[in-house]
């Protein structure tokens, strides 16, 4: 696949999942290019573990690995951001 194409579908996965975990008014075009492409990394690997069968083109399919695993690495990084606040906030014991 070309650079184009990994953007395009990197853009639409990111948005779909920015979206559905509702962080859509957080993120710009930038980022949802970002988590979309990383996303189809890691939807890859995991439908390629679960299914035998990844990322294979510019297709339905592929939107929606690649949407999946956008939205897990999206709750990741919600876990994570919520696990440094929560820490922020306890007082500190001397």
């Amino acid at each position: 696949m070309g650079i184009i194409t990994w953007i395009v579908l990197g853009a639409l996965a990111g948005w779909i999942a920015s979206m559905i975990v509702g962080k859509n008014s957080e993120m710009g075009a930038f980022a949802n290019v970002c988590i979309g492409i990383a996303g189809a990394f890691i939807g890859g690997f995991v439908f390629n573990l679960i299914t035998g069968v990844g990322f294979t083109g510019f297709n339905l399919w592929s939107l929606v690995v690649a949407t999946i695993g956008s939205i897990i690495l999206l709750l990741i990084i919600n876990l994570v951001q919520k696990s440094r606040h929560d820490n922020a906030n306890q007082p500190i014991n001397r």
